[in-house]
């Protein structure tokens, strides 16, 4: 697990984010992947860099995105279309709402699977589509946001987006790819699978097959 992002700890991100005073001018992704492995014990690898500085390797399964411009998110959608990643994760929100999405870049990975996934990006093209005010914007952790976006809007998505990849990955399938949050109206819409199911055979890397609306994992690859 590789976690980057090219920005270091602001004193604006202790207002929002989980960081604290003498964590600021450091990496964030170092930081965040440096506490992980001392709580946890793992060994999770922390860069500060962008998407584009990362080699496109081909045993890259999932690539989660949590970005909060159209800018970013064009650079996430151009990597994983060049690269061999097999699935994109989109986490993405405004003030009060936002999206999960869980879909198969087309690369050349999974750019002959006739019931590939489609990303968030060919579901909501719009996504992509530049705007000036919208990437001048300041980012979510700033102070000044605390005024224009709901506190728990981010963790909100988080712990939706975890708990389908959680579903996937320890129960081998989930029947959704995604969903919508509003903190206004308290509504969570799932967002249905396009009766796709991708299935890992044991003899090989990966594999797709038709199915009934269900994303399913071999056994090997579940929870124990």
């Amino acid at each position: 697990m590789t976690l980057i992002d090219p920005d270091t700890v602001s004193e604006t991100n202790c207002v929002r984010q989980p960081f604290c005073r003498t964590e600021i001018g450091f990496p964030k992704a170092i930081v965040l992947a440096h506490r992980i492995n001392l709580f946890w014990g793992l060994n999770w690898q922390g860069m500060q860099a962008t998407i584009q500085q990362l080699k496109k390797g081909p045993d890259i399964d999932f690539v989660i995105g949590c970005v909060d411009t159209r800018k970013a998110r064009r650079a996430i959608d151009k990597w994983v279309s060049s690269s061999r990643a097999l699935y994109w994760l989109d986490l993405g929100n405004n003030a009060s709402s936002g999206q999960f999405i869980l879909g198969q870049p087309k690369n050349s990975a999974n750019r002959k699977k006739k019931d590939r996934l489609p990303t968030v990006a060919e579901l909501y093209p719009e996504i992509l589509k530049r705007d000036k005010k919208e990437d001048s914007q300041p980012s979510c952790s700033a102070a000044e946001a605390l005024t224009r976006q709901e506190p728990f809007i981010n963790q909100n998505l988080a712990y939706q987006a975890l708990a389908m990849l959680t579903q996937l990955l320890r129960h081998g399938s989930v029947s959704y790819q995604g969903g919508f949050c509003n903190l206004t109206t308290g509504q969570l819409v799932p967002s249905a699978i396009r009766a796709f199911n991708a299935t890992v055979d044991p003899g090989q890397r990966r594999q797709d097959f038709l199915s009934d609306q269900h994303i399913t994992l071999p056994r090997r690859h579940r929870g124990k």
